[in-house]
């Protein structure tokens, strides 16, 4: 069984900044793929950002020059660096790790950017 672990929502001023970690744990044979996806208010869940197990990463054009995702394969952990909020980035924060026989998510954690 594979456990996902996030920290690091909370509430924050417009123009702040914010850094999610999430940790897996538990039978993993393989990572291929680590992600950040978030739901806002009303809406349907989205990419936000993407790293592969090699360094290449994909962001949704929303975030890209703002939040920073990046990963440390030794730990199983990945992150998103997210500076410059944004109201609009008010959401429900997921990650989700992909690879061999996985496709895992986390609990969510809670962004609220005030304005």
């Amino acid at each position: 069984q594979v456990q996902l672990v996030e920290s690091g929502g909370g509430l924050v001023q417009a123009g702040g900044s914010l850094r999610l970690s999430c940790a897996a744990s538990g039978s993993i044979f393989s990572i291929h793929v680590m992600g950040w996806y978030r739901q806002p208010p009303g809406k349907q869940r989205e990419l936000v950002a993407v790293i592969t197990q090699g360094g290449s990463t994909n962001y949704a054009d929303s975030v890209k020059g703002r939040f920073t995702i990046s990963s440390d394969n030794a730990k199983k952990t990945v992150y998103l660096q997210m500076n410059s909020l944004k109201p609009e980035d008010t959401a429900v924060y997921y990650c989700n790790v992909a690879g061999h026989l996985l496709d895992a998510w986390g609990q969510g954690t809670l962004v609220t950017v005030s304005s």
